[in-house]
């Protein structure tokens, strides 16, 4: 299988071209940069968009608008190329990056996403005995959540950054593109304005 993945849920997007198991390329940049991305990962391994077999998007929690980039590009290439897309959430994949890993993003107005999916208060989260806090949201808590007995890896260690090659090796059901569905924890920024 040829998979494209990608994920544009934090502020970190990611993509990768994975062919059975094997990663080709991955990319590191931003939401609006992704198509791009995705033109050069194709160029650097020598295939075209029509060798591809399926696409992994993740699916938050995170940014909304990051969120709808990857959906929308993931849906568009899944329409136009006849493709199956699996949706990966991003703590899920984020939490595959090393054993005992506990994942915990930033998600801005004070709170951090963790698994459940949640949105909590930092000094709401209760790492598990053991566990390596990883993600942006551990980056940024990093004094608190070491406090409550947590490992956090230093802040330019890749196991804070959700790759796009972890949601292809987790991703197990494909189906038609326009069933992924994002993972909304809470209201986006502009309908809580209106409630």
């Amino acid at each position: 299988m040829l998979i494209l993945a990608f994920d544009t849920a934090t502020d970190c997007a990611t993509s990768a071209l994975v062919a059975d198991g094997v990663v080709l390329g991955e990319r590191m940049s931003q939401a609006q940069l992704l198509l791009g991305d995705v033109d050069e990962l194709l160029r650097a391994a020598g295939v075209a968009a029509s060798d591809l077999t399926g696409v992994v998007v993740g699916t938050g929690p995170g940014s909304f608008t990051g969120m709808r980039i990857g959906l929308s590009v993931a849906r568009g290439l899944g329409l136009a190329l006849g493709l199956q897309v699996a949706g990966v959430s991003t703590l899920d994949a984020l939490a595959t990056c090393t054993e005992n890993a506990f994942p915990v993003i930033d998600a801005r107005r004070g709170e951090v996403f963790v698994p459940g999916p949640r949105a909590v208060r930092p000094d709401a989260v209760v790492p598990p005995p053991g566990a390596i806090c990883v993600g942006n949201g551990a980056r940024r808590y990093r004094e608190l959540l070491v406090g409550r007995g947590a490992e956090v890896p230093a802040d330019d260690s890749r196991l804070h950054t959700p790759r796009a090659s972890l949601h292809a090796s987790v991703a197990t059901r494909f189906e038609p593109a326009d069933l992924v569905e994002p993972v909304y924890v809470r209201l986006p920024d502009a309908e809580m304005l209106l409630a």
